[in-house]
């Protein structure tokens, strides 16, 4: 593998910020063209033509910071429906779809007032009834009026009275339903309190924090048995974790023993000058075994660590660690003969600096593997939308999109090739996907036009 000295910041492309829409974690790096110095009205022509050019020649060379694809991992969203219309769906549907999208406290908030003016309508149903029963039998006598006078008086006398009545038990009903919901508000609030206590102690949780416990006091009801329920489930996950602790720690040491071994008896045994060439023969292929083993246990237990929660966080330099893989790669022998061209520029993250290098160190490693003779190799970093990026980019033979995703599973390969392993373990992408995600970020891929793979990491800045 052979490097490209890095250009001057002056005539690199990508010297400049990156150009395009902000994003979050989950829309990936912009693929804008990067800030660079103005050009004279007179070399507009030329400069789109040789862009042009450019462009069809993607296949050999590269431009910073390319497209990075879809996100792999984590999984983005799939996307919620608009709350409004016509953003997802018909008016009916969003109508149907609104109580799942209120919280609970506002959903028990609007059941208490919905009970109360319920009741409050049938009580003023009940006592108009009973007060225009009451009224009904009411005698009437006004001296000097005639019996239909009278009672047409009485008539209007009890209409009067009940449109009064009815009117202000209205308003009495109203105003006092408005309070009725203020002070359901906060009753739904007291009541949820305890859920809420609940809810921050699973948000605060991590490998390093399941020591934590609710311990919630009060009756015995549903809500404190919940918690109790939660406090044992913390406690089978803290035995689970101590356990997978001491498992990939006995792993390691009875795993890497006998192979050490091994490859040291191999190692004397063909020393030694008098071995025939049959036995030597066979204890290279026996040595090459050994060590595709090694690799092999190195990575499982590298997976296994880095699917751990991450217990200190330091900011370290992309670039700098880009740099340290790229001169520990180039010291060693490759198949394949590739050109690398780095464009590293200052880019700091907040992590493990040991996971970091292993994840920088399997894309470039994947990548080189995975090359033609007289193939290429871009490496970038740097800080893109205020995320801390890393990409890697080859040449190669042809990805489909179908089988990016599971490319990032362990021990699969392209073509789901499970048999052939002359190439690696499989676990690269894998253990690249693990460290991502232990650091919260996300990592994004796509083939590549003319063959290869575009693979994009973003971690939070440091």
């Amino acid at each position: 593998m052979t490097a490209e000295p890095e250009p001057a910041p002056e005539s690199r492309p990508d010297a400049g910020p990156a150009a395009g829409p902000a994003a979050g974690p989950a829309a990936g790096p912009a693929a804008g063209p990067a800030a660079g110095p103005a050009r004279p009205d007179g070399d507009r022509a030329a400069a789109s033509a040789q862009e042009g050019h450019d462009a069809a020649e993607a296949g050999r060379r590269s431009g910073p910071w390319r497209r990075p694809g879809p996100q792999q991992f984590p999984q983005p969203n799939p996307g919620a429906k608009g709350l409004w219309r016509g953003e997802g769906g018909s008016f009916t549907a969003d109508l149907k779809a609104l109580p799942s999208r209120m919280s609970v406290r506002l959903r028990l908030t609007l059941l208490y007032g919905l009970l109360f003016f319920m009741a409050g309508a049938l009580l003023l149903f009940v006592m108009s009834v009973l007060m225009a029963n009451i009224l009904g039998n009411v005698k009437v006598i006004v001296p000097g009026l005639s019996e239909a006078e009278a009672a047409e008086w009485h008539r209007l006398f009890v209409e009067q009275t009940m449109k009064q009545l009815v009117g202000r038990s209205l308003v009495a009903l109203a105003g006092v339903g408005i309070i009725t919901l203020v002070l359901g508000y906060f009753v739904a609030d007291r009541a949820l309190s305890p859920l809420q206590r609940v809810t921050a102690t699973a948000r605060r949780l991590s490998e390093s924090t399941l020591h934590e416990r609710i311990a919630l006091e009060g009756p015995d009801d549903e809500i404190k048995e919940l918690a109790d329920t939660f406090d044992a489930m913390l406690e089978r996950l803290g035995q689970a974790f101590d356990s997978q602790r001491r498992f990939v720690a006995n792993a390691s040491h009875e795993l890497r023993t006998p192979l050490a071994i091994n490859r040291t008896l191999l190692e004397v045994a063909l020393g030694d000058p008098e071995v025939s060439d049959d036995l030597r023969a066979v204890g290279r292929t026996l040595l090459a075994t050994n060590a595709r083993h090694e690799r092999l246990i190195e990575g499982l237990l590298l997976l296994a660590r880095s699917e751990r929660e991450l217990t200190a966080r330091a900011p370290v330099d992309l670039a700098e660690v880009a740099a340290t893989v790229l001169e520990h790669s180039a010291r060693r022998d490759h198949d394949n003969d590739v050109a690398v061209h780095p464009e590293l520029t200052s880019g700091t993250a907040l992590g493990d600096p040991v996971l970091l290098e292993h994840l920088v160190s399997n894309l470039v490693e994947n990548a080189v593997k995975h090359n033609e003779d007289g193939g290429e190799l871009w490496i970038r970093t740097g800080i893109l939308e205020g995320w801390a990026t890393v990409q890697v980019e080859n040449t190669g033979p042809v990805v489909p999109a179908y089988e990016v995703e599971r490319l990032f599973e362990p021990f699969r390969r392209l073509n789901a090739d499970r048999v052939e392993s002359a190439k690696g373990a499989g676990l690269g992408l894998s253990i690249v996907r693990s460290v991502v995600l232990a650091h919260r970020g996300a990592v994004y891929a796509a083939p590549r036009p003319g063959g290869g793979l575009i693979v994009t990491v973003r971690l939070p800045p440091g």
